[in-house]
C-alpha cells in the first residue's frame, strides 16, 4: 500500500496513507506550503489496501479493500470521496466483490486500483477469485453498475488504471506471463482487451501517466532484474529506464523542467532501502535516465506531485509513520530538491 500525493482545486497538497485503523491525512495550510496540519486518522476499520484517485474536478476518491471479522473474515470494496481539501469524507459505500455468494471466493479479491473518466464517473478493478479481472463504475448520474468480469489469467496482484486527458480509462495488470492491457477505445465506452505486452512485471509495481493527450505510459520494475521499464501503445517492446531492484510501484509525474517536457520518476531501492530519483524527456526515454538517491534509509514508497508554486515534492513515510517531504529548489537549473523534512516539525 503506497502514499499518495494529490492537489485539491485550491492549489493545497493532500497526502494519504494507509495505516493500521485506517488512512491517515496530512493536508498543507497554503498553497506551497511550507506548513502541514496532520496527520488525522480517518477510521476505516479493517482496511488492507488503499488505491487513491482524483478527478478533473479535483474530487479525491478513495477505494479500499476491508476485511471484517465474523464467524470469518468478510471482504468487500468500499469507497468514499472527498470534494474539497481539507474537509470531511462523504460515508463509505460498499461495492461488494465480483464473489457475493462465495465468502470464501470474495476472500480472495485482490488490491483495487481506480482511476476517474472525463465524466467524473470512477472505474475500479480487481484481481478476482479467478486471477482474472473484474470491474465496476459508475453512470453519468454516480449510480454504480454491477461487477463485469473482464476475463485475463493468472493475474498478479497490483493493477494500474490510468485515464487519458481525453477522458478514456486504461488497465495495466501484471501476471505471470506478459502485462495485460484493457482500454476503452472512446470515453464512456466498454472495455476492451487489448494485446498483451510481453514482459514480465514485478507484482505490485505498475504504475500509469497520461504523457499525451490520448497516450498512456506504463511503467513497472521488470521481474527478472532490469530495473524500471516503460512502454506506450505502438512500441514494439518495453524501454528500460535503468534503477535498482526496487520494492512498491513506481511513482511518475509529468512536468516541465528547464522548458522540457520532461517525466519524473521515483521508487523505493530495495537494497540501500533509500529513494531513488530520475527524470526523462517524456516522448523519448532514449535519450538517457540517470537515478540520484534520495533521502535516509528506511523510508516508505514515494509519492510525486507538482505543488500550487508549479514545484516538484516528492514525499515518503518514515519507518515511525511521520510525513517526509522534499520540495524542488527555485535557484537551481535542473532538476534538484532542498533538505528532506518531517511534516509538523
Amino acid at each position: 500500500m503506497a502514499l499518495r500525493l494529490l492537489r485539491g482545486k485550491d492549489g493545497r497538497l493532500t497526502a494519504y496513507a494507509p495505516v493500521a485503523g485506517g488512512v491517515a491525512r496530512w493536508t498543507e495550510e497554503r498553497p506551497g506550503g511550507p506548513r502541514w496540519t496532520g496527520p488525522r486518522l480517518i477510521k476505516v476499520p479493517g482496511l488492507t489496501a488503499l488505491t487513491v484517485t482524483q478527478g478533473a474536478d479535483g474530487y479525491v476518491h478513495l477505494v479500499g479493500l476491508r476485511h471484517r471479522q465474523g464467524d470469518g473474515p468478510d471482504v468487500d470494496v468500499v469507497h468514499a470521496t472527498q470534494f474539497q481539501t481539507g474537509r470531511p469524507l462523504t460515508a463509505w459505500h460498499s461495492l461488494g466483490t465480483p464473489h457475493p455468494k462465495d465468502r470464501r471466493k470474495a476472500q480472495r479479491t485482490g488490491a483495487p486500483a481506480a482511476a476517474v473518466d472525463s465524466s467524473g464517473a470512477v472505474h475500479v478493478f480487481v484481481r478476482n477469485a479467478g486471477r482474472g479481472v473484474s470491474a465496476r463504475r459508475q453512470d453519468a448520474k454516480g449510480k454504480w453498475g454491477g461487477w463485469t468480469d473482464l476475463k485475463g489469467a493468472d493475474v498478479l496482484d497490483g493493477p494500474s488504471a490510468t485515464a487519458t486527458a481525453e477522458g478514456r480509462v486504461e488497465l495495466l495488470a501484471p501476471a505471470e506471463r506478459g502485462a495485460l492491457r484493457w482500454h476503452q477505445p472512446e470515453p464512456g465506452a466498454a472495455y476492451e482487451r487489448a494485446d498483451d505486452i510481453p514482459a514480465a512485471p514485478e507484482a505490485g509495481s505498475a504504475s500509469g501517466l497520461a504523457t499525451g493527450r490520448d497516450t498512456v505510459t506504463h511503467y513497472w520494475r521488470d521481474a527478472e532484474g532490469r530495473g524500471v521499464l516503460a512502454w506506450r501503445p505502438g512500441a514494439d517492446e518495453a524501454a528500460p529506464l535503468g534503477g535498482e531492484t526496487g520494492a512498491g510501484p513506481v511513482a511518475a509525474l509529468r512536468t516541465t523542467v528547464d522548458g522540457h517536457d520532461c517525466t519524473v520518476l521515483a521508487h523505493r531501492d530495495a537494497k540501500s532501502g533509500r529513494l531513488a530519483v530520475a527524470a526523462h524527456l517524456t516522448e523519448n526515454e532514449a535519450a538517457g535516465v540517470w537515478w540520484t538517491p534520495s533521502g535516509e534509509p528506511g523510508t516508505g514508497r514515494p509519492a510525486l506531485a507538482l505543488d500550487g508554486r508549479g514545484l516538484v515534492v516528492l514525499a515518503a513515510l518514515a519507518d515511525d509513520g511521520a510525513l517526509l517531504a522534499a520540495r524542488q529548489k527555485t535557484d537551481e537549473p535542473g532538476l534538484a530538491l532542498r533538505a528532506w523534512g518531517r511534516v509538523g516539525d
